[in-house]
């Protein structure tokens, strides 16, 4: 059976229990299987009125929902092309999806937003709105198109990290072998218990990750659980009561700060404590111990952690972490307060995954092992390559970048990493990220970045400059600075240049007092930094710094 045949047969077995649900004014709306078979049935009738035929594309423009999720299912049933198209993004750059995609029809929630993209965009195609799709009658539940491995379900946008998103194609082979390997890794994490996986969701369903943590879901015995609210997930974090969800770094720092600091506020017996717990566990890795130390963690493991851990999610079993490197130190934190945080790593081009953590032995700083079927090795100039069946066919209209990306193939991801003797892999960097000093030294600007931001929790973003320059420098972002801070930030470069070699050390910064975000075009809609848009923007302040003669 194909990843959609899958779904169905799952919803159709379990049409009395909720598979869905969204979080509203802190209450949970839920779908059960038969009343989102429903609603599927309903866009499906939708759709077959509008005479689109197999392999035509249609475009998904909304925030996630579970009628979001039943016309993702209800285009890919009748065999349609799913273009999934990220609701926040600046409506010229969707103009410019739209007009690579072409899609027959545009599925669309908010009619305010289809309005700005007409005005860019008189050619846009025929927009329907979600209200008008789901008003009308839905015909019996029928089978799902049959898709052979290699027919097209959907087209994903790459987030543009340095240049023009791309249309990324994904099979119906791709998804379903990857859904098999998050099975089984999801399994072993809950060890296929009688009661439904709880999960909290918030990542748009447009990226390649979210979409596939919906659909793996939607094929096992769980209830996904949406958030609508960015701003309140911890209250929703506490009606959904997860055994695990999806994270990206930036929010596991938050909530990390968030614990830290306040503990630190709380002062006194607590502070000690924790903080002498802390540096414990880390001496303890180290196979190290001191007596004063072992005491206080296990009085911390008695009477802190598990109200911490509370605090989170009182059913987590583990939190999943994927889209940009984690700092292996956020990583012990949450295993020290009994909380394993599982990585995976991946690209849109390799349907989201390549690997992923075993539950049962992970490694801190690594994300795991290559998951079954799947071969990975690293290129002479350190670059990660990736052949098997999550190997995307191809970039939507673009032969010869497809070549380019496919070359000897293997799937050149970009990125930069290392294998372990166990096989866990380690990601250090992005070979387009690499900067190359005019003395010839290469530094990746990954690792030293993680560096400084963990010991300066106040920093938003750290961005590491000098391609053909003679000396590192730093733009360094934090929320409504004065220039007050600018002595700690040179204390906290200091200590991490100590542990550095001369041409990797950080020499100039330039403090930045507006946080980079989506909304100002400075990173990404998956929070990773545009680089080329940063030191675009940028340019005075950085030619400026290396006028100055380094230290």
């Amino acid at each position: 059976m194909t990843f959609l045949e899958e779904i169905f047969a799952r919803l159709d077995r379990t049409q009395n229990s909720p598979v869905l649900g969204e979080i509203r004014d802190g209450k949970i709306v839920s779908a059960t299987g038969a009343e989102l078979l429903a609603l599927v049935g309903q866009a499906r009738s939708f759709l077959a009125a509008r005479g689109l035929k197999r392999g035509d594309r249609c475009a998904l423009l909304a925030p996630n929902s579970i009628r979001w999720a039943a016309i993702d299912l209800a285009m890919m049933a009748e065999g349609l092309i799913v273009v999934p198209l990220y609701a926040r993004q600046a409506p010229a750059e969707l103009v410019a999806m739209i007009k690579d995609s072409t899609p027959s029809l545009i599925c669309c929630s908010d009619e305010s937003l289809a309005a700005e993209i007409r005005k860019l965009h008189a050619a846009t195609p025929e927009t329907a709105f979600f209200e008008d799709i789901f008003r009308g009658a839905h015909a019996p539940a029928a089978p799902p198109s049959h898709h052979a491995d290699h027919d097209a379900v959907t087209i994903i946008y790459t987030s543009g990290t340095s240049g023009e998103p791309k249309g990324v194609v994904l099979n119906a082979g791709n998804v379903t072998h990857i859904l098999s390997c998050t099975n089984e890794q999801l399994d072993r994490l809950m060890d296929r218990p009688q009661e439904p996986d709880r999960i909290f969701h918030y990542a748009p369903f447009c990226f390649a990750a979210s979409w596939i943590l919906l659909l793996t879901a939607l094929s096992r015995n769980s209830v996904l659980f949406l958030s609508t609210d960015l701003t309140k997930i911890a209250d929703e974090l506490k009606v959904a009561a997860p055994n695990y969800f999806l994270n990206v770094p930036a929010l596991l720092e938050r909530v990390r700060a968030r614990i830290e600091d306040g503990v630190k506020k709380r002062g006194g017996w607590a502070d000690g404590i924790f903080t002498s717990a802390r540096a414990e566990y880390y001496r303890q890795r180290n196979g190290q111990t001191r007596l004063f130390g072992s005491l206080s963690l296990r009085l911390a493991r008695k009477l802190m952690f598990p109200a911490i851990r509370k605090s989170i999610g009182p059913n987590l079993k583990a939190l999943i972490c994927g889209s940009a490197p984690l700092s292996p130190e956020t990583q012990l934190f949450f295993m020290m307060l009994g909380i394993p945080v599982l990585q995976v790593y991946g690209l849109t081009e390799t349907t989201a995954i390549c690997t992923m953590d075993d539950p049962r032995q992970f490694e801190p700083g690594f994300v795991g092992r290559a998951i079954a079927g799947i071969e990975m090795t690293v290129a002479d100039n350190g670059e990660i390559l990736v052949r098997g069946p999550n190997v995307f066919p191809g970039y939507w209209q673009r032969p010869a970048e497809t070549a380019k990306a496919l070359a000897g193939g293997w799937f050149h991801t970009g990125d930069q990493g290392e294998a372990d003797a166990n096989g866990n892999w380690r990601i250090t960097g992005r070979l387009k990220n690499l900067i190359i000093l005019n003395s010839g030294h290469n530094v990746a600007p990954e690792p030293i970045e993680q560096a400084l931001a963990a010991r300066l929790p106040e920093a938003q973003q750290v961005v590491l400059l000098g391609n053909q320059k003679s000396f590192l420098a730093a733009l360094v972002t934090t929320a409504g600075t004065n220039g007050s801070n600018n002595g700690r930030i040179q204390s906290v470069i200091d200590a991490v240049n100590t542990g550095l070699p001369h041409y990797k050390q950080i020499r100039a910064f330039h403090v930045v007092p507006e946080p980079f975000s989506v909304e100002n075009g400075l990173l990404t809609t998956m929070g990773k930094l545009k680089r080329d848009a940063i030191s675009a923007r940028f340019a005075a302040e950085i030619e400026r710094l290396f006028e100055k003669k380094p230290a």
